[in-house]
């Protein structure tokens, strides 16, 4: 009796695990989330209150995933008709040159902003070891024929809204000082930043505002109370969402849409939908 006992129960078990791998793996991955949320910004021009402003992250396009479900997302998106998109890197997983052409094809149905469409880049959009500036090249090329500003260590002002983009910090181009030695703070300033571990480097110069990010992918997996395992940041305090860096920075940080492999527990795929507000 307690054999059979034993028996049922580990089946039971056997057959949890199962149906929670293929939740994982199945379904979770593509159970995209809008999340919205309020953005207060100083100084914002009375005219940008109420506007929407959305935010896209590491699309990973590549063999990882079936890539498709970028550009279904970007349908739904698409229905929000944002005033501003911004898309904050990892546009592909390199592995070689088909990827540029699975690019392309995403970038056909990009989301894009009635009133701008701004993007930086990621580690990933550097190719191999984060090192292949022709690879980055090719993506700022693809991205600007498909109508995205691309940003590296630039700004750019769309209707009294002044975006800063910095270039990845782990790749070939990471120069914040050339943006930042130029930063004014009684403009309404949005900052953009693939990685958020750069929130930890002096390279700032003041700056007050907000910060939005990708790069961590939430973890892709997070089990009830503990830090995901997968973390690429030195500071495992940037997992997601808003983090009050406590010298008048606000980081948010995205949990993207695509993924670096097709795992996903309790990090569902985002895309994030700001409404702008007075700060």
């Amino acid at each position: 009796m307690k054999r059979r006992i034993f028996l049922k129960g580990l089946a039971r078990l056997t057959g949890l695990g199962a149906l929670t791998g293929l939740y994982t793996w199945q379904i979770e991955p593509f159970w995209l989330e809008f999340v919205k949320r309020d953005l207060p910004i100083q100084h914002l021009p009375t005219e940008l209150e109420g506007l929407t402003l959305m935010q896209i992250s590491d699309i990973h396009v590549g063999n990882r995933f079936d890539w498709h479900f970028i550009i279904n997302s970007f349908e739904k998106a698409r229905r929000f008709e944002p005033d501003f998109v911004v898309y904050t890197g990892d546009y592909i997983s390199y592995k070689d040159a088909q990827q540029f052409e699975q690019l392309e094809e995403v970038l056909r149905h990009t989301v894009k902003g009635k009133l701008g469409t701004i993007g930086i880049l990621g580690n990933h959009d550097y190719g191999i070891d984060w090192a292949q500036n022709e690879v980055a090249a090719k993506v700022v090329q693809l991205l600007e024929q498909a109508g995205v500003q691309v940003l590296r260590n630039a700004q750019t002002a769309i209707k009294g809204l002044n975006f800063i983009g910095f270039d990845d910090y782990w790749a070939t181009n990471f120069q914040p000082e050339k943006v930042m030695q130029h930063y004014q703070p009684d403009q309404a300033n949005l900052l953009l930043c693939h990685n958020p571990d750069v929130c930890d480097l002096n390279v700032w110069n003041g700056y007050q505002g907000w910060i939005l990010s990708g790069h961590t992918h939430g973890g892709q997996c997070k089990a009830p109370f503990l830090t995901p395992p997968m973390l690429p940041v030195k500071n495992k305090r940037y997992t997601s969402g808003e983090i009050d860096l406590e010298d008048g920075r606000r980081l948010y940080i995205n949990r993207a849409l695509g993924h670096l492999w097709q795992v996903r527990f309790m990090v569902r795929p985002e895309i994030t939908v700001f409404t702008l507000k007075r700060g």
